[in-house]
């Protein structure tokens, strides 16, 4: 349900000459939403602006020779709930998702609010909600603004109004898919895939839409189904890259994030996911490659049908997917000029592919540190893998990069003004092993829980802690070297925005939001957001004026590894904020108080130490996903040591078997029973007593 501006929404308004007449706005009076690769457009209307995604803006007002006059135009406050949202604009309006599927419309300029749409996502998501934690992404076309929910529908809404125009169901009923993707508009259509496949037997798809009506015009499944029943595309031609019966674990290969559109061609590119469960020795025996998981797949826009295929990890094992973000480009590469895509999976490999063809132009390393495989063989298109990655005979293996990647779903930026990739970068590891488990006797477990039939132990691989790190750098991918970098602070490098001015823009977990050079890497500017700025910018222009947008706090499953970031974030008291810069903003900024955690006083406690253990083995699989390992939260979800509902039976029961707090993104957990909600009481509170022991007094 849309609600109108009379909601109050803190925000501050910058009290400016519209145009500083300090330089141009670079755009010529193109046709607004023209967002075709090459369009001089002002807006930013969908993730990664273009069809292409490369994340660049061609406005050069604020660029290298001013960007020190940055300041804050405006900010409104989103309100508890995970935002890694990367925000959208098209006539005037910013458009961003906060919680599970929240929109908020503002006026762009001003920061006045204009509406909020509810999706009550949370209420109608039921088990889907306990693996998903909101949405990476919305777009706009022809007045509407369209968004994917937790609980599978996509909805369409009216951009001036934030009134349902039309909303359709995409998932299957009884599933454990859910969406957290930025749809995608392409040639009148909007295509959306989903994710779900690493907690249950999920088959991964795409399924695309009118954009005006919401029918539905085709789907193209990315595994193959059971040969014989299923009559699919996929199904007659990827079956025999399988073994075993595959289907009853659904295969996995979802669709949750990378999407890219060519209009010349009229090819829309999917990046593919990880297979289920992810021990390839379970799904498939052991045998074929496993199309297509871990791919890039090329289809027809009109028809769905496929086109040609890549595959950066032929039988996947390691939610290695190839789902981060693919970029469409033109680079002279050997003296000729190609149409490319580029991509940096998690693998650790930067891959330029022919997008016409699908042949392999070149896969590099981007990352310092890779052993799950010394290569990739660029004639065959295949790595050349360590015979022991695959963790045979019950041994174990230091896998480089880990299963977080060496790059996530923060997206790197292309500039075709430098012709460098702007990319954040991962180095960490994780320790593999099926050892121990009765693989034979396997099944999924019940009630989407996030479950891979393999061992993985992220705070091992990567000792001494000297060799994890982040950074930002750039990239050249014509000579295929590293031209910069830049540290950054914690486990995880920000999205990335860069610009005609000669600029990037990117922020860090400890709210630092930054222009960088292009060029250089050398830092022009700082904001201080107070909290953590990790998701995408972006640019756009309105009334001559250029803007920077960018939404503060932490989300995701980054929440999971609170014990390797660099400060305490409160879930409660972060910043869940919308800012916008422009040259001259003097705007004042409420920023979040950040008082140091404290446990509450639990004079009653008496630890039992068999009742630890098995809530440790109950926390640790339901509920450390947003809450943290060990009970350390980062910001998606509260710390629980600082909670006091666990010292409460009642209210902790009420909260996790009966779902008293579903509508603020807390799912329940009715399976458990009373005496499994004490145990993870006594877990919790165990760690807070442990905690107390080091902390300010109790509150």
């Amino acid at each position: 349900m849309a609600r109108p501006n009379n909601r109050t929404s803190r925000f501050s308004i910058v009290l400016a000459a519209t145009v500083l007449g300090m330089a141009s706005i670079a755009f010529a009076g193109a046709a607004r939403h023209a967002v075709a690769d090459g369009a001089s457009d002002a807006d930013w209307p969908g993730f990664g602006r273009t069809q292409g995604e490369q994340h660049y803006s061609p406005l050069d007002q604020i660029n290298e020779t001013n960007v020190g006059k940055l300041g804050l135009a405006w900010y409104a406050d989103l309100g508890p709930g995970p935002s890694m949202t990367e925000p959208v604009e098209a006539d005037g309006i910013l458009y961003v998702a906060n919680r599970h599927a929240e929109i908020h419309a503002f006026d762009a300029a001003t920061g006045k609010q204009v509406w909020v749409h509810d999706t009550h996502a949370a209420e109608r998501a039921g088990d889907r909600m306990r693996v998903s934690w909101g949405t990476r992404g919305i777009a706009c076309w022809q007045g509407k603004v369209y968004v994917g929910t937790t609980d599978g529908r996509l909805i369409a809404l009216n951009g001036r109004s934030g009134r349902q125009i039309w909303s359709v169901q995409t998932l299957q009923p009884g599933d454990i898919r859910y969406i957290t993707g930025a749809p995608r508009i392409f040639a009148g259509k909007v295509i959306i895939g989903h994710g779900g496949a690493d907690s249950g037997p999920t088959r991964g798809y795409v399924t695309t839409y009118d954009a005006q009506t919401g029918k539905r015009l085709w789907r193209f499944f990315t595994v193959p189904g059971q040969p014989g029943v299923d009559k699919d595309q996929t199904t007659r031609m990827a079956a025999k890259s399988w073994a075993g019966e595959w289907w009853k674990m659904g295969g996995g290969g979802t669709v949750w994030n990378a999407m890219a559109y060519d209009q010349a061609t009229d090819t829309v590119f999917l990046g593919t996911g990880n297979g289920y469960p992810w021990n390839y020795r379970l799904r498939s025996k052991g045998k074929g490659d496993n199309l297509f998981l871990s791919s890039i797949v090329a289809l027809d826009g009109k028809t769905g049908r496929y086109k040609w295929h890549y595959q950066t990890n032929p039988a996947e094992s390691w939610d290695y997917n190839a789902a981060m973000d693919i970029e469409l480009a033109d680079l002279r590469i050997a003296g000729k000029r190609q149409h490319v895509l580029m991509t940096a999976p998690k693998n650790g490999f930067f891959y330029v592919i022919n997008r016409d063809t699908g042949k392999l132009i070149s896969a590099k390393p981007f990352v310092d540190k890779i052993t799950w495989a010394s290569r990739i063989d660029e004639a065959t298109g295949r790595p050349v893998e360590n015979p022991g990655a695959r963790f045979p005979n019950g041994t174990s293996f230091d896998m480089w990069p880990g299963f977080v990647g060496a790059h996530s779903w923060l997206p790197m930026a292309f500039s075709p003004k430098t012709g460098l990739v702007y990319l954040p970068t991962i180095e960490a590891g994780v320790t593999y092993t099926d050892a121990g488990l009765d693989l034979p006797h396997w099944t999924p477990p019940k009630g989407n829980i996030a479950d891979g039939a393999v061992l993985a132990d992220f705070t091992n691989a990567d000792k001494p802690d000297a060799a994890r790190r982040s950074y930002l750098q750039a990239y050249d991918p014509v000579t295929r070297r590293r031209v910069w970098q830049i540290p950054a602070p914690g486990p995880i490098s920000g999205g990335v925005a860069a610009t005609a001015g000669g600029l990037v823009f990117q922020g860090d977990i400890t709210g630092k939001f930054m222009a960088l050079s292009a060029a250089s890497g050398k830092v022009l500017w700082t904001f201080n957001a107070g909290s953590p700025v990790l998701a995408p910018p972006i640019v756009f222009a309105l009334h001559g004026r250029e803007y920077v947008s960018v939404v503060t706090g932490n989300g995701a499953s980054f929440g999971t590894y609170s014990s390797i970031t660099p400060q305490s974030i409160d879930y409660r008291t972060q910043g869940h904020h919308v800012l916008t810069f422009a040259l001259g903003g003097t705007a004042a900024h409420e920023r979040p108080a950040n008082d140091a955690l404290a446990p509450p006083a639990d004079p009653d406690f008496r630890p039992d130490a068999a009742a630890i253990d098995r809530g440790s083995a109950i926390f640790n699989v339901r509920c450390a996903l947003c809450h943290g390992y060990n009970v350390t939260g980062a910001g998606t979800a509260p710390d629980l040591r600082a909670s006091e509902v666990p010292l409460d039976a009642d209210a902790m029961r009420a909260v996790v078997r009966h779902g008293a707090l579903v509508s603020n993104g807390m799912p329940k957990f009715g399976e458990l029973t009373d005496a499994d909600v004490d145990d993870v009481r006594q877990y919790i509170r165990s760690a807070a007593q442990a905690w107390r022991k080091t902390s300010p007094a109790p509150r």
